[in-house]
């Protein structure tokens, strides 16, 4: 039994699938194992996160969506649809139903602007605003399950945007 697809590269090298050289080097076929694909190490360990969140969030009535939701209103207090949409990263189809259950359990207000019937404003309620102090315990949750310091979450942070800007940048063969 191959036992290769298992080995993750040791700390501190780089995996030489992820370059063309490397690529030339290890043969095209071994850069097509699942273990060796950034995508699938992001993808599970945002299904790990998920798991990790689930029950902290149930506690506080929130899926995760929705706690992401609360997170940019607890900071900005009141935003635009639009902006709360960038910031989350979610299109409207997805957004306005979360916010449509999220105002059914009393944690936010919709408010179309007055200026301009287009726009609509998403405020938090007092419910909303008091379940601030609730959720404080849950990043420290977080951050002590992954076991890292907290200098070496904001490195991976950092790595984590940096790649999201590229992959938004980067022109995609075929679309």
């Amino acid at each position: 039994m191959d036992r290769s697809v298992n080995r993750a590269p040791t700390e501190g090298t780089v995996d030489p699938a992820h370059s063309e050289e490397g690529v030339a080097a290890i043969g095209h076929e071994e850069t097509l194992h699942l273990q060796r694909q950034l995508c699938f190490a992001v993808h599970a360990a945002s299904r790990a996160f998920d798991a990790l969140y689930r029950p902290l969030l149930s506690e506080l009535g929130l899926t995760y969506p929705q706690y992401l939701a609360m997170l940019a209103l607890w900071e900005h207090r009141s935003l635009t649809v639009t902006e709360l949409g960038s910031a989350l990263r979610l299109d409207s189809g997805t957004l306005s139903p979360l916010l449509k259950r999220m105002e059914s359990t009393g944690l936010v207000v919709r408010e179309r602007s007055r200026s301009d019937e287009r726009s609509v404003r998403v405020s938090l309620t007092p419910s909303g605003a008091a379940l601030k102090e609730r959720a404080r315990t849950v990043p420290a949750t977080i951050l002590t399950a992954t076991g890292m310091a907290p200098d070496e979450i904001a490195t991976l942070r950092a790595a984590l945007t940096q790649l999201t800007a590229a992959l938004d940048a980067a022109d995609t063969p075929g679309a």
